[in-house]
């Protein structure tokens, strides 16, 4: 029997999966698809954008160079920020609704807590660069891949959970369903899935134009909805208003696309050939808790929503992260009371958050004679610095704050990449995904104290470049600060809290 099942081998369950392995989880990812990179993954279809909170998740378990060339990105401009000796000004900046903002306008001042660090900013990837990685992250930690082995049933009782796949039975102490947004974990198990239905019906393609010059690239909002050119010869996304009635079980025919196209275009553009296609909504659904008893949800499998913003597999990796070190405790017996059940209370805000964000942007798209000046007001709000500002604080990944029942700013919060004066970083000693300690003064109490939990909190001590004005930080294995100060008590009583109390 193994520790954990995983539905699903996409760069969630990837991810998770190597989380729980790196905790001395065993570990068996069973996925439906039989090939481990079909063409919708590769490019230009499986282009994605890794914010920075989720390039910063990569550092800190030691693949962001790895990712980094996997995604065509100059590993040399990692090693340029490493040394940076001031955090460099924002210059990654999502969209809202089709409209972009000047990153230049981002009020540095009103971004608490930043230091130099060489997962700044995000970049542009692809699914098949990150599952590639993450496959071969999880090979290494001794993950077992089943592929073709769609998860048909599920049972669970108080010590093990039942998956039937591929016409066979595995057992585990755990399920984690990362099987996407028709989960069938999520229905087997009985997970409410509620939310709001479509407005409209999108299309992502890669197409041969027959005059590509009729369309401009970038985001072009119309009358009738919206189309996306990007600079990847033939990448075409098109977004329908049709009340999201267009049936997904249909074949994706030249004809269809084109005179999609040019309904929303307005033009007489002409498609030559049809390479690849698919489809998808603006549905946005989430479940209403993402643990079952034994069986725990994550990714889309837990929250779908438009692809606007690029929030998906961003959202998707940080519920792997905030997770695995949770449920990995839990099964090794270190977890205490109530530390899964953390899981959901944490994430699940994000993800509301993040679908409220889809839908706003829907609503600004939507097609109507309002809707021009409605899209006229929301871009001059947030044209201005607080506006910018907050777009970049909503996109990035670097500012959701849990709630930890801290008086201090910086607790429930990424952890800013401190660095000492030999040049090790935070981002280096979470690598094996353990809590750190940073003790800036090497204060002898709080080095006794941290040795009471030595297996499962790293302890650094000795002056860093910038401390923000701390004396000590307790950073929880999924990088978010659980503690801040100098106390030795108050550091033991939030190492109880996240760590359970050590057995002397």
């Amino acid at each position: 029997m193994h520790d954990v099942i995983i539905a699903g081998a996409g760069p969630v369950g990837l991810f998770a999966a190597g989380e729980l392995a790196l905790a001395g989880c065993t570990v068996l990812v069973l996925e439906q698809e039989s090939d481990p990179a079909p063409q919708l993954k590769a490019l230009p279809l499986g282009l994605r954008g890794l914010n920075a909170g989720s390039v910063e998740t990569f550092y800190r378990r030691g693949l962001l160079e790895t990712v980094a060339k996997a995604s065509g990105v100059d590993p040399l401009r990692l090693g340029a920020a490493r040394e940076a000796v001031e955090a460099p000004a924002p210059r990654d900046l999502s969209h809202f609704a089709g409209m972009t903002f000047n990153a230049a306008d981002i009020d540095i001042a009103d971004l608490p807590f930043r230091l130099p660090s060489p997962a700044m900013e995000g970049c542009m990837t692809s699914l098949e660069a990150v599952m590639t990685v993450l496959a071969e992250r999880a090979g290494d930690l001794g993950v077992e891949i089943v592929r073709g082995a769609p998860v048909t049933a599920v049972s669970q009782d108080d010590d093990s959970v039942l998956a039937t796949a591929g016409g066979q039975e595995y057992r585990a102490r755990y399920l984690v369903g990362c099987d996407g947004g028709r989960s069938a974990v999520r229905r087997l198990t009985g997970f409410d899935f509620v939310g709001t239905e479509p407005l409209f019906t999108g299309y992502v393609a890669h197409v041969t134009f027959a005059d590509p010059d009729q369309l401009p690239l970038g985001f072009n909002l119309t009358d009738n909805g919206m189309y996306l050119r990007t600079p990847l010869e033939g990448h075409l996304g098109m977004m329908d208003f049709d009340g999201g009635t267009f049936d997904r079980s249909q074949a994706l025919t030249r004809d269809h696309l084109q005179s999609v196209l040019r309904h929303i275009s307005g033009t007489e553009v002409t498609l030559d050939a049809v390479h690849l296609a698919s489809s998808f909504t603006d549905r946005a659904m989430q479940a209403t808790t993402y643990r079952k008893d034994r069986v725990l949800l994550a990714g889309d499998a837990a929250h779908i929503h438009s692809p606007l913003g690029g929030q998906g597999l961003n959202v998707g990796i940080g519920d792997a992260m905030n997770l695995g070190w949770k449920l990995a405790a839990t099964i090794r017996g270190t977890a205490p009371e109530g530390l899964l059940d953390t899981y959901t209370r944490e994430r699940h805000s994000i993800g509301a958050g993040i679908l409220d964000w889809s839908r706003a942007q829907v609503a600004a798209m939507k097609p109507g004679p309002n809707a021009p000046a409605l899209r006229a007001l929301v871009h001059d709000l947030m044209s201005t610095p607080d506006g910018t500002t907050h777009v970049y604080r909503r996109t990035s990944g670097l500012f959701h704050r849990y709630a930890l029942d801290s008086g201090h700013g910086l607790a429930g919060r990424s952890a800013p990449d401190f660095c000492f004066e030999d040049g090790t970083r935070l981002g280096d000693l979470l690598h094996q995904g353990h809590g750190v300690l940073l003790d800036f003064t090497a204060d002898q109490a709080l080095r006794e104290a941290a040795q009471a939990w030595q297996s499962r909190i790293r302890y650094a001590a000795g002056p860093v470049r910038d401390r923000l004005g701390l004396t000590a930080v307790l950073v929880r294995p999924d990088g978010i600060v659980a503690w801040t100060g100098g106390d030795r008590h108050a550091f033991e009583q939030a190492a109880a809290r996240w760590f359970t109390t050590p057995a002397y």
